[in-house]
C-alpha cells in the first residue's frame, strides 16, 4: 500500500509540473498574442474612430439615382421647348422674307398641313397649324422624315377637322331646312292670304249678286206696273180720242 501510494504522489506531482509547463506556454502565447492585437486594431481605429458620430442622421433617405425618374426623361425640357419657339419665329422670319418654297399644303376645315423649303440651307420646314396659326413646326435636313412627317400631319389635320367638317355640313344642311321651311311658311301664308282675299271678295260678290237680283226683282215689277200703267193710259187716250171725235165725218180710206 505504501508503495503503491507513493507512486500516486509521484504521479501527481508530475501532473502538477506538466500542468505548470503547460498554463506557462498558453499565457506565453497569450502574451504574444496581445503585443500584436494592439497593432492590427489601432489601424481600423484610427481610420474610424468608435465614439466619432456619423455626419448624416440616421433618418435622411438616401438619393434616388437618375435612372428611376423617367417623367424627367420623357417630358419636354426647357431646351426642347425654346427650340420649338425658335422654329416658329424662325419660320416666320423666313416667310415675311420670302425666302421659302411651299412644296405641299394640305386643308382640311380650319386645319392644315405644309411643307416648306429654304433652299439656301436645304432645310425642310414641316408646319402643323389651325386657323393660319403655327401649331407645330419641325425642322430637318432629311427629306425623307420631312415627308414622313408632312404625311403625318397631313392625317392627324383630317383627324382633327373630322368634327368639325361634319358639324359644318350639319348646320349647312340645318340652314337649308330652315331656309325651306321659310320659303314653304311664306308660300303657305300667301295662300292664305289669296285664300282669305277669295273668301272676302267672295262674301262681296253674294252680296252684290243679292244685291242685284233684289234690284232686278224690283226693276221687273216696276215695269209690270209701268207696262200696266202705260196699257191703262192708252185705253185713255183712245176713249178720249173717240170721245173727243164724236159727231165728227169719220176720216176717208
Amino acid at each position: 500500500m505504501r508503495h503503491f501510494s507513493r507512486m500516486r504522489e509521484t504521479a501527481f506531482a508530475a501532473l502538477m509540473v506538466v500542468g505548470g509547463l503547460g498554463m506557462f506556454g498558453c499565457a506565453g502565447a497569450q502574451s504574444n498574442a496581445s503585443v500584436g492585437a494592439p497593432v492590427a486594431a489601432s489601424t481600423p481605429a484610427a481610420a474610424v474612430p468608435a465614439s466619432e458620430p456619423s455626419s448624416k442622421p440616421a433618418s435622411e433617405p438616401a438619393a434616388a439615382p437618375v435612372a428611376s425618374e423617367p417623367d424627367a426623361a420623357s417630358a419636354p425640357t426647357a431646351t426642347e421647348q425654346k427650340e420649338a419657339q425658335g422654329n416658329v419665329a424662325e419660320l416666320q422670319r423666313l416667310m415675311h422674307g420670302n425666302e421659302l418654297t411651299e412644296l405641299r399644303t394640305s386643308y382640311n376645315g380650319s386645319y392644315g398641313a405644309s411643307l416648306l423649303l429654304y433652299g439656301n440651307e436645304l432645310t425642310y420646314y414641316v408646319v402643323l397649324f389651325q386657323q393660319k396659326n403655327f401649331w407645330r413646326v419641325i425642322k430637318t435636313s432629311d427629306e425623307g422624315r420631312a415627308e414622313a412627317i408632312y404625311a403625318d400631319f397631313a392625317h392627324k389635320s383630317a383627324q382633327l377637322a373630322d368634327v368639325e367638317l361634319r358639324r359644318a355640313k350639319l348646320a349647312a344642311q340645318k340652314a337649308y331646312t330652315e331656309r325651306l321651311i321659310a320659303l314653304s311658311q311664306a308660300r303657305a301664308d300667301r295662300l292664305q292670304a289669296d285664300l282669305d282675299v277669295a273668301r272676302q271678295q267672295q262674301k262681296v260678290v253674294a252680296n252684290r249678286q243679292k244685291q242685284a237680283r233684289d234690284e232686278a226683282a224690283a226693276l221687273a215689277a216696276q215695269k209690270r206696273a209701268a207696262q200696266e200703267q202705260l196699257r191703262e193710259l192708252r185705253r185713255q187716250v183712245q176713249l178720249l180720242q173717240r170721245q173727243n171725235e164724236q159727231g165728227l165725218p169719220r176720216r176717208a180710206h
